[in-house]
């Protein structure tokens, strides 16, 4: 048995460990990431989930610097553009060899291929590596400070002792008022993935038929085939360009009759998951003889240039849920619906914006539920730590949510942000001798925003805007919030930074901070349009109250003065170089995020307390 030491273990090199491990990397610790299969990407690519959900306009991080790679490989976002179904489709492939060069651009990272995890290493309560077996029944012991659980299934975690939770809970157990009256183990349709491609005009790539074949399964898919076609609004060809990628390929993942299955093999053994997956790979091939066949596209065969596989399907299935961490703070549909009833936005590491959409097409029972309408989201660090196991932090799609809430944080922008923000923390911890819980959450925010993060999903502040990094702070901690607009698919939430200002705004920032500002008419201009002379006044007026708060010493607020900044140069000494700070301007909401920051810091002087706001929180809260 060979054996090695690593600061930082990723187990998995899915859609989550690969941004885990990158981050880590560029954090500067050495990182050792081990993958099932021979691919990168897991969803992204290996499952061939090629057609982006999500996050369109919320380009951050490691999400945004992949899109972009894949805008520089075709030619631009028009060129990924092929599918309805999403702004960015491309060939598995290629979203492969992308994450291979970005992978082998850090020095940090190693990474070894087709090992499977097969136990973990501990010490008492507290995870120090694990157990790898190869193909060829290799062993590999890894040792590491702290190990990222980013597998496909949540099988480190269970390894590991965690508690977790498989399927969907109770509506007493959550306070979801649209989750079941009792917990069960349904979980959502998984899909096994093909990816055909048009072979030209008289060419016929027609399969063998299948196995068990039943074109009756299939009768629905689209409106040449169903018995009703006002049921079925998309024609064949429509239902194909769903998933159109480049290259004239199709990606095969239609959830209406098409290849989605029931099947749950979560908790079985590695073994017994690659038999009863056989069915899955069975119905996807069902459903291919189907579409040449049935439907006459024998032109369209499985593309011999995408998987490295026998079956030409996909090196691993889509799973939509695994096992789910019942974490320090589990996220729950009231946390979205009404996000700043919660303090929970104000830890967030990742963003999302897709909707509560759940696959349930064949579950073993008939569900019907009315999803409410959301916010676009961010994901709490706590959510990523285990209760009581140590030295372990969980990304993929096995962070503590809600079987509800796993509907909108398990598609691959959100995923890749969890990823890189478990190895953005695991690197801190390493650095800083620490356990994940008692990682500040506001030194992470801080890094990841630095490494170009939204951490609040603003559509309309992007990295690399200015005040970017202040708006987020101050929206962070909860001085300023941002408006909502849900649009079903593309929910948003927006800053409005080039809005001018009004004193009701100012009030309701210092009220945010339990600042108790009085009575409105007590300012010349209640209204819109102030100026910086006369936001610089009211501040001077509510920095004396703030100064009694302990987390606010006088510190000089109090000399504030509109025509005289010298006394507040140094934390002005970046206003925007473009549009120089003048008192008789009118300010924006933008100017006043980067005047708060910069001049009351509530982002650091108002902590985060951990233990206050999650150990304690009462189920269904």
């Amino acid at each position: 048995m060979r054996e090695f030491h690593t600061q930082v273990l990723v187990i998995g090199a899915g859609t989550s460990g690969v941004c885990a491990a990158i981050q880590a990397a560029r954090a500067g610790v050495q990182v050792i990431l081990m993958e099932e299969t021979a691919w990168l990407g897991g969803m992204l690519t290996a499952a061939g989930v090629s057609a982006i959900d999500g996050n369109h306009r919320l380009p951050s991080g490691l999400w945004g610097e992949f899109r972009q790679r894949l805008y520089d490989y075709y030619g631009g976002p028009e060129k990924l553009a092929t599918g309805w179904v999403s702004h960015t489709l491309f060939e598995p492939h290629i979203g492969h060899r992308i994450l291979q060069e970005m992978v082998a651009a850090e020095k940090n990272i190693r990474v070894y291929y087709q090992y499977w995890f097969k136990d973990i290493l501990k010490v008492e309560e507290t995870v120090i590596g694990a157990q790898f077996e190869s193909e060829s029944r290799e062993s590999l012991r890894v040792r590491a400070d702290i190990t990222i659980d980013a597998s496909e299934y949540g099988d480190v975690l269970a390894a590991a002792g965690c508690s977790y939770r498989v399927g969907r809970e109770a509506r007493n157990e959550t306070g979801e008022s649209f989750a079941p009256d009792e917990a069960d183990d349904i979980i959502q349709d998984i899909t096994y993935v093909a990816i055909l491609k048009d072979y030209g005009p008289g060419c016929d790539k027609t399969i063998p038929e299948p196995a068990g074949y039943d074109p009756d399964q299939y009768r629905n898919c689209c409106r040449e085939s169903a018995a009703d076609q006002k049921d079925r609004p998309a024609d064949a060809q429509r239902m194909l360009d769903y998933g159109r990628l480049p290259n004239e390929k199709y990606m095969i993942n239609w959830p209406l009759n098409g290849n989605d299955c029931y099947l749950n093999i979560i908790e079985k053994t590695r073994p017994d998951r690659f038999q009863a997956l056989e069915a899955a790979k069975q119905f996807t091939l069902g459903f291919i003889y189907f579409i040449q066949t049935e439907l006459g596209y024998r032109n369209l065969g499985l593309a011999d240039d995408e998987f490295p596989t026998k079956d030409g399907l996909a090196l691993i299935p889509y799973n939509r849920e695994s096992r789910r961490l019942a974490g320090v703070f589990t996220l729950k549909s009231q946390h979205l619906e009404n996000p700043y009833h919660y303090p929970v936005y104000k830890n967030g590491i990742a963003v999302g914006d897709y909707p509560l959409d759940h696959h349930h097409q064949k579950p073993p029972r008939k569900i019907d539920i009315q999803y409410p309408p959301i916010w676009s989201f961010n994901v709490p660090y706590q959510t990523l730590l285990p209760k009581s196991v140590k030295g372990l932090i969980v990304a993929e799609r096995n962070i503590s949510v809600t079987h509800m809430v796993n509907g909108c944080t398990r598609l691959q922008p959100c995923v890749m942000l969890i990823g890189q923000a478990a190895g953005m923390a695991a690197a801190l911890c390493v650095k800083d001798g620490l356990q994940p819980f008692d990682l500040p959450v506001r030194k992470l925010q801080q890094k990841l925003i630095a490494a170009g993060c939204q951490l609040v999903p603003f559509v309309d502040v992007l990295p690399g805007d200015w005040g970017f990094a202040e708006i987020q702070r101050v929206a962070l901690s909860g001085m300023i919030q941002g408006e909502r607009m849900p649009a079903k698919w593309v929910n948003e939430t927006r800053f409005y930074p080039e809005k001018e200002i009004s004193t009701e705004l100012l009030i309701a920032a210092f009220n945010n901070l339990g600042i108790p500002t009085g009575d409105l008419s007590a300012f010349d201009n209640p209204g819109l349009h102030l100026t910086g002379r006369e936001v610089l006044n009211i501040i001077k007026s509510f920095a004396l109250k703030l100064s009694e708060k302990p987390e606010f010493p006088l510190d000089g607020l109090s000399q504030i003065h509109a025509d005289d900044l010298s006394g507040q140069q140094d934390r002005l000494r970046d206003w925007n170089p473009a549009d120089p700070f003048h008192p008789a301007k009118t300010m924006t909401r933008r100017e006043l995020a980067v005047l708060l920051d910069r001049v009351f810091d509530p982002f650091h002087r108002l902590p985060v307390d951990l233990e206050k706001q999650f150990r304690n929180e009462p189920e269904g809260g």
